[in-house]
């Protein structure tokens, strides 16, 4: 039972899953077999999703399987309106391929976009385009270990276009032409993805993967493939792939979207219906099992370990512990199953998490169980070490877990995750028709790639609540006992230094033994918001009036706090709160920088009022509450999802942590530890650098957008901290933003008694803040970094402007990055293979009259940088002399009036364009020439845009390369890393 089952691990561990190179859609293993004690006729009736299962069918689905055995399931969705997704599924991946194939199946996914039966080579994107998509958005495949996924999200879907969409589609599945020239094309594309994944953190995931799947396919079997297999590709090995799993028998087509269900079953049965698979049908090969090292103890069978020395990356303490992966039959008891799994799961990661902020030996830990690639059903645990201390943090971890092993816990504690369990299936009960027909479309394909059914959310909530009893302290013990047994156990242990640890040590760590740990149980006692003080005497509303546009209300209370407010229906059961105060990064002084990010990570969970980190998480239990906070150009951020019932409370939250914040030490201290931890990786890889140093250096080296060093972080304190955020909490204009399923008179109430409750505010300290552009530069600056010698990144980027006067032009500007981004897209991947995805991108900023730029940037080989700047400015000069053709502009403004289109349908849409117009009113205007802003222009006004901007000598340059290049060059030992 996909989906909503398995939304409640809340706590769920992705660094695992990244570790294995692995997509968490690809999980079990094959179609289950019907019941056999099921009567003849209720077997012939029964969807072929729900073969097996006693699940109810989902009823707005329609299923059905053509006599060439493809299998295919469409409906009706009106989210959003207009749109079909469509998803087409081959049930081959890498896992399918044989040791000479390596990289095939990604290879031919790529191949079948080039060229095939209704598509002349190079014409995919610009067909996607003219019909209104986005090529990596709204046109995209995926490869897994177990499959094959084309999607494409059509918009404004007309008889038409859809019956267009569907042959080309047809053509791509079914009839791919391969050539010698087309694999010789696209093979480089595909090396320069590797090349772009490479790193530090690939050799981890590689070496990792090897490990845990030692002996299995999956060790060494990765979608992106293998150098020498892909370079020995020929259109005949290909084609060969294609025709032994490309059938289908394999294939699994799903539709959702603003379109009769029975018009989609008949466009699938046009396309598709006479396609026939080539040669015999060729069973899916063994994965194999994990297996358990001869003579070990089977009590505790600790397999090989693995000590992975990476100088730019922090020390994390991983293991799994492996079972064989068997297929299930998906019922209604195998969920119930996993539902206590999942409660297992939830009490440790929440006994972990209360370590960690008590201030124990690691900053984080986590446990998580998954069904891999139907390689393994594993049990992960992953530990962040707090300092250099792995094996006192890998000791606590297991401490904590031995305590849940040993002793059950209180049904106290279980009433607490019960709470969360039901909110997490009620919400979707509540929302379920704000899901849009992609997310509806994907969960199929997601559940057919892990052999389960998908059910109604009013089935999940049903089978979640009749089972409440079963969840009883001895009927968890004995599922979390089942999830720390396997048949293997492997460590692995990625350090910086290789004094740390030896193989033997690692896997001595993980044999000795432990004693049980049971201090961070958490008592279960509830925290009601009606035993909270209160803000304050409740306030009134003293103005409220129609802004004009749509049926948005802006409102006033007494103590001046200003408001919107936009109830409807868009989105039933959700509602969208943004509270904006302050003066954002203008408020924060220079000397204070450092701060800023400090409080992205800790602000919240320093607490307010009588409320710790602990006590927000228990107040919140069973509740749809959020407590979001970031820092704009012009304002501080508080936002957050909820619901109706809960709208006060979530209120009350984000008033309570202005009026009376509190400002515990741990969170702080925690925070400046993750962030020393993470400054050690940004140098292993060319994109950590730029994520590290591209802010700063394009913002004119403005402190505000550093990241904090090491030293930088060491000089911050608890005190500090309190000293910089206490008087912007205090102080500054407010805007609450209220879009979403409200009652007006309900808003209106909680407003007054939280915001409407707050002191009048003094207005907030403004420092200067004018971040300009960077001067020109002559030579390209450069930063260094510590990761594959075949990889770096260059950027080149033009000033262009910023302030709210400018709008339309930012918005036209948009239009010509675009414009420029295909250029280059064609340029540097589709005829040179230099760089898998180069982009550009404009950046106008609204709320400042400084810092606008357009930047090409890209992922390239150390050789290949002269060839990408030649190339930008070629593109440049070219867009400054020739005007574009008409067809090429539409390829770009059909997209965007699409996206634009869809986007608004939904309140999140309006919430970002509208913020701050209660406080601004003119920003309401503003909205209503976007779709023309972004949607009409003419070649002539390209033209005059990039002669205005897209100067050459005005350009700002950067490059990241290798280390020891940027020294050789230098020829000095010891070079800086960076220089001008």
């Amino acid at each position: 039972m996909h989906s909503y089952a398995r939304a409640a691990r809340r706590f769920g561990l992705l660094l695992p899953l990244l570790l294995l190179g692995t997509a968490p859609a690809a999980v079990i293993g094959p179609t289950a077999a019907l019941a056999k004690d099921a009567p003849a006729a209720a077997r012939s009736s029964v969807p072929w999703l729900y073969k097996g299962s006693d699940v109810p069918v989902d009823p707005e689905w329609t299923f059905g399987t053509l006599p060439s055995g493809l299998r295919y399931a469409v409906r009706h969705n009106g989210v959003p309106p207009g749109q079909v997704s469509i998803r087409i599924r081959i049930d081959a991946g890498s896992l399918n391929e044989t040791d000479s194939e390596q990289g095939f199946a990604h290879l031919l996914e790529h191949l079948s976009f080039r060229e095939s039966k209704y598509l002349k080579e190079g014409e995919a994107i610009p067909t996607w385009q003219r019909l209104g998509a986005t090529f990596g958005s709204d046109t995209n495949a995926e490869t897994t270990p177990t499959g094959t996924t084309y999607k494409l999200d059509l918009p404004n879907a007309t008889p038409a276009t859809l019956d267009e969409t569907f042959k080309l589609l047809s053509g791509m599945i079914t009839a791919p032409i391969f050539t010698a020239h087309g694999v010789k094309t696209e093979v480089p594309i595909v090396l320069a993805e590797m090349r772009e994944r490479g790193g530090p953190a690939q050799r981890v995931a590689e070496a990792t993967r090897a490990l845990y799947f030692q002996g299995q396919p999956l060790a060494n079997r990765t979608p992106i493939g293998k150098v020498e297999t892909l370079e020995a590709a020929t259109d005949a090995s290909v084609r060969a792939f294609h025709d032994r799993w490309y059938r289908p028998e394999n294939t699994v087509i799903v539709v959702a979207g603003d379109v009769d269900a029975a018009v989609l079953e008949a466009q699938v049965k046009k396309w598709f219906g006479d396609w026939r698979g080539v040669g015999k049908f060729v069973p899916t090969p063994s994965f194999g099992a994990p297996a358990a090292p001869k003579g070990s103890d089977p009590a505790n069978p600790v397999g090989d370990a693995a000590v992975l020395v990476e100088p730019d990356l922090p020390r994390i303490v991983n293991y799994a512990i492996l079972r064989p992966w068997h297929q299930v039959n998906d019922t209604i008891a195998y969920n119930r199953g996993l539902m206590l799994d999942q409660m297992a799961q939830a009490l440790i990661n929440r006994r972990l998490e209360a370590r960690a902020r008590a201030g124990g030996s690691f900053l984080s830990a986590q446990v998580n169980q998954e069904d891999v690639s139907r390689s393994a059903d594993a049990t992960f645990v992953s530990v962040t070490p707090l300092g250099e201390d792995w094996q006192a943090a890998l000791r606590d971890t297991r401490a904590v877990i031995a305590d849940a092993l040993a002793r059950p816990a209180t049904q106290e504690e279980i009433d607490r995750e019960l709470a969360e369990f039901d909110v997490a299936f009620a919400v979707p009960v509540e929302t379920r028709d704000t899901l849009a027909g992609s997310k509806l479309a994907d969960d199929i394909i997601r559940a057919v790639d892990i052999r389960e059914t998908v059910a109604s959310p009013e089935t999940v909530l049903k089978v979640f609540r009749d089972m409440r009893a079963e969840f009883t302290p001895a009927a968890v013990l004995a599922h979390t006992r089942a999830l720390f047994s396997g048949t293997v156990t492997r460590p692995v242990l990625v350090t910086p230094k290789a004094s740390d640890a030896t193989p033997a040590s690692l896997r001595q760590a993980l044999l000795a033994p432990v004693k049980a740990d049971g201090s961070s149980r958490l008592a279960a006692k509830a925290i009601s918001f009606k035993d909270l003080p209160p803000i304050g005497p409740a306030g009134t509303v003293t103005a409220a009036a129609p802004t004009g546009l749509l049926q948005i209300e802006s409102v006033t209370l007494s103590n001046g706090v200003k408001a919107l407010l936009w109830n409807n229906d868009a989105e039933p059961g959700r509602i969208m709160v943004k509270v904006r105060f302050g003066n954002g990064y203008g408020a924060i002084r220079p000397e204070d920088a450092t701060y800023v990010s400090l409080g992205n990570a800790a602000l919240v969970s320093s607490g307010l009022g009588t409320l710790g980190q602990e006590e927000l998480d228990r107040i919140s239990t069973g509740r749809k509450l959020g407590f979001n906070f970031a820092v704009d150009d012009d304002a501080f951020e508080f936002t957050a999802d909820t619901r109706p019932a809960d709208l006060e409370d979530q209120l009350y939250l984000f008033a309570a942590k202005l009026a009376m914040p509190r400002w515990d030490a741990n969170p702080v201290v925690r925070a400046k530890a993750a962030a020393r931890l993470q400054y050690e990786s940004y140098v292993s890889s060319p994109q950590s650098v730029l994520q590290r140093d591209l802010d700063y250096l394009i913002h004119g080296q403005d402190p505000r957008y550093k990241t904090p060093t090491p030293a930088e972080l060491e000089k911050t304190t608890p005190e500090g901290f309190r000293r910089v955020w206490e008087p912007i909490l205090a102080s500054g204009p407010i805007e609450v933003d209220l879009f979403g399923d409200f009652k007006r008179e309900d808003a209106i109430a909680a407003l007054e008694k939280t915001f409407g409750a707050l002191k009048p505010r003094p207005a907030a300290t403004s420092a200067r803040f004018a971040p300009p552009f960077p001067a020109p530069v002559t030579r390209p600056v450069v930063l260094a970094h510590h990761g594959d010698s075949n990889q770096a990144a260059a950027m080149v980027a033009w000033p262009t402007g910023g302030g709210r006067a400018g709008i339309r032009e930012s918005r036209q500007l948009e239009i010509l990055a675009q414009l420029f981004n295909n250029r280059l897209f064609d340029r540097m991947r589709e005829k040179l293979g230099a760089s898998y995805a180069p982009q550009v991108q404009s950046d106008w900023p609204l709320d400042r009259e400084t810092g606008g730029y357009i930047a090409a940037a890209g992922q390239l080989t150390p050789q290949a940088v002269p060839a990408f700047f030649s190339a930008a400015d070629e593109i440049a000069a070219d867009l400054v002399a020739n005007p574009p053709t008409a067809d090429e502009l539409s390829r770009i403004t059909e997209p965007l009036k699409q996206l634009i289109s869809r986007a608004a349908t939904g309140n999140g849409f309006w919430l970002y364009q509208l913020e701050g117009a209660a406080v601004q009113p003119s920003r309401l205007g503003e909205v209503r020439s976007i779709l023309d802003d972004y949607s009409r222009t003419t070649p002539e006004a390209m033209q005059a845009l990039a002669a205005r901007y897209l100067v050459g000598q005005r350009s700002w340059r950067l490059e990241v390369l290798p280390e020891k290049l940027v020294t050789a060059r230098a020829g000095i030992p010891g070079q800086p890393a960076a220089s001008n």
